[in-house]
């Protein structure tokens, strides 16, 4: 940046200094001319914003007035000239970081300043009501089909192999036959890490063995998003630009389900940069009905776990990411509170937004992973502190009596239109007839989606390098709701907008928070836009479970309306699993995690699998 009045003050006694002047070429870029005295400043006279030598191309009152458009601001004739005739001096200097010359490189690793935490002042947290998992429950024998085998729960898995009746190379060559056979339908393995889970499976057997058995994962075979890094092992964010990336180390997540003895099985697809379902090999398709994508953009994880292809996987939300493959896929996404587990090692696409989670066949699943993966790492400066948080250690034997005093809140106008249907409203009716009490909540009648502001900057912001140099046109999808166009579109968006943004993420906090105050959780429709942003930019968790089935028509897309790729039309129409989703408290999963599971065993539909992956 330009010298300015304070540097000037600072290297006075030294004499004068030269001043870069600037000619405008034919391009409209200056270019620098013979430096000329610059002016002594008077001495005890503050620096002053706008008194930096000009930089940057010249603007006129015509360039202010059309950039009004994209902002949607009035200025007067006057204003707009005095706006343009000053901007070289006093707007212009702030992007030297970006454009020089004093670059600065601003790194993938490099995260902001601000942190969001989604504890308001005062605010107490709930202690989880319930947590599983019961030590006393009888576990069916070891069935006889490697099909029921691999559709079998984490929870009867990990008592297979903890009592020597099931060994973690077998349970691993069935995953890996399953992976082999439906990648070429499914498109949802971008690496088989085939010779590092034997490795690793025949190790847990042989620590199983000597009496070194590490808890519930330990041999357990898991499947990660490829977003999550792998030492030695491809991680490539679906993309293009980044097909060969090898990272040198663990994420702190893959750290600790190592550390708990899982079994990682493969890189499973993400729409590029974890938007969809599309990434660099194509598309990723739904179990339930191969003429659509899984949804994303943890689309691999959804649907090789509603395949049985792995035991369960590792996900990423910023904007339903979790969620809605989880609802398409018709498994159980538990999306954990932002800041309980750290995202050391993940690819960053919104730091103030940006969760893992668990996606498994059943509700009880999720908790015995979130229990291995929460927890500060002393990197992620977004994680919860130890002590802080309601614990999720207690072990507590499940039963009904522990639901029939929950408060469930739900919005009555939620339930009674679009995207919620009958499924929707018989899981209200379910939860009263478990004794749980329906109480009716409402919010402000807000532009919610104008928080987006902060995902689209951020979003902008982390992968700002490949959008200027050009790389994101590289990606498979450039249609306009992809992120090529979306990143550049983001440079447009204005400062002020978004630190406007930021002041009503508080106040939409606060406001929720009122709402949370009169229940235990939340049942909501799974893809009602609020719910995935509000709860996203709050923070709170979510949980989206398998209720029930709905028939559909027409082929679902992540993807905006486009008259060239019309939709398929079923005829007759698909039998599909249709899913609700808890809120929860911050911090209160294992009160949620609870209810989902009284829910689960009430509505009787987990155990059905996809037509495809059967036999």
């Amino acid at each position: 940046m330009a010298r300015s009045r304070r540097e000037f003050l600072a290297k006075g006694s030294m004499g004068l200094m030269g001043a870069a002047m600037a000619t405008k070429t034919a391009s409209g870029r200056q270019t620098p001319q013979a430096a000329t005295p610059e002016k002594l400043a008077t001495p005890g006279a503050p620096p002053a914003f706008g008194t930096s030598a000009a930089v940057g191309p010249m603007v006129d009152a015509e360039t202010f007035a059309a950039a009004e458009k994209l902002v949607q601001v009035e200025m007067s004739a006057k204003e707009l000239t005095q706006a343009a005739g000053s901007w070289q001096q006093s707007m212009a200097p702030f992007v030297e970081r970006r454009v020089g010359p004093r670059k600065v490189a601003i790194g993938y690793e490099d995260v902001p300043a601000t942190v969001w935490n989604p504890v308001l002042p005062g605010m107490a947290l709930h202690e989880s009501k319930v947590i599983v998992t019961d030590p006393l429950r009888s576990i069916p024998e070891l069935p006889k089909t490697d099909e029921d085998i691999a559709y079998a729960s984490v929870v009867w898995l990990s008592s297979w192999i903890q009592k020597k009746k099931l060994t973690s190379e077998r349970l691993t060559k069935i995953y890996l036959e399953r992976l082999k056979k439906y990648q070429p339908t499914l498109n949802c393995v971008i690496t088989l890490c085939e010779e590092h889970a034997l490795k690793q499976a025949r190790a847990a057997d042989e620590e199983i063995a000597a009496g070194h058995y590490r808890g519930p994962l330990h041999g357990i075979p898991w499947g990660a998003k490829d977003l999550l890094d792998t030492a030695g092992i491809k991680t490539t964010w679906g993309a293009e630009p980044f097909r060969d990336r090898v990272p040198v180390e663990d994420a702190t997540v893959t750290k600790r389900l190592n550390k708990a003895g899982a079994v990682l099985m493969a890189k499973l697809s993400l729409g590029a940069l974890a938007v969809n379902d599309v990434w660099f090999g194509g598309q990723t398709k739904n179990p339930w009905n191969l003429d659509e994508g899984a949804s994303g953009s943890s689309a691999g994880p959804g649907a090789a776990v509603a395949a049985g292809l792995v035991g369960f996987a590792i996900g990423s939300e910023t904007q339903g990411s979790i969620v809605s493959p989880s609802m398409r896929c018709g498994v159980t996404g538990l999306r954990p509170t932002f800041g309980r587990v750290p995202r050391t090692g993940a690819m960053a696409l919104s730091w103030s937004c940006d969760k893992l989670g668990p996606m498994a066949r059943h509700v009880e699943d999720t908790m015995l992973v979130l229990r291995a993966i929460s927890g500060p790492d002393g990197k992620d400066v977004a994680c919860a502190p130890d002590g802080s948080v309601a614990t999720l250690e207690k072990q507590i034997p499940f039963g009904n009596d522990k639901q029939e005093k929950l408060k469930v809140g739900y919005f009555p106008k939620w339930m009674q239109e679009a995207p919620a249907t009958d499924v929707d409203r018989a899981a209200l009716e379910t939860a009263k007839k478990l004794g749980m009490e329906l109480v009716e909540v409402s919010l402000p009648d807000w532009p919610y989606d104008s928080l987006n502001v902060i995902l689209f900057a951020e979003s902008a912001a982390a992968f700002e390098e490949i959008t200027l140099n050009h790389q994101v046109d590289e990606l498979k999808m450039q249609v306009p709701d992809a992120w090529p166009n979306m990143f550049r579109q983001s440079r447009f968006l204005s400062a002020v907008d978004f630190v406007q943004a930021d002041r009503l993420r508080r106040k939409v906090a606060v406001e929720f928070a009122k709402v949370m105050a009169q229940v235990d959780v939340l049942l909501v429709p799974s893809l009602r836009d609020e719910f995935l942003v509000i709860t996203n930019f709050t923070g709170h968790p979510s949980l989206t479970l398998r209720a029930g089935f709905v028939e559909v028509s027409e082929e679902r897309s992540d993807w905006a309306p486009d008259a060239q790729k019309p939709l398929k039309k079923f005829s007759p129409p698909r039998r599909v699993p249709h899913g609700v989703s808890l809120v929860g408290q911050l911090f209160g999963e294992g009160t949620m995690v609870a209810a989902g599971m009284a829910l689960e065993q009430a509505f009787g539909v987990a155990a059905e699998r996809p037509p495809m992956a059967r036999g």
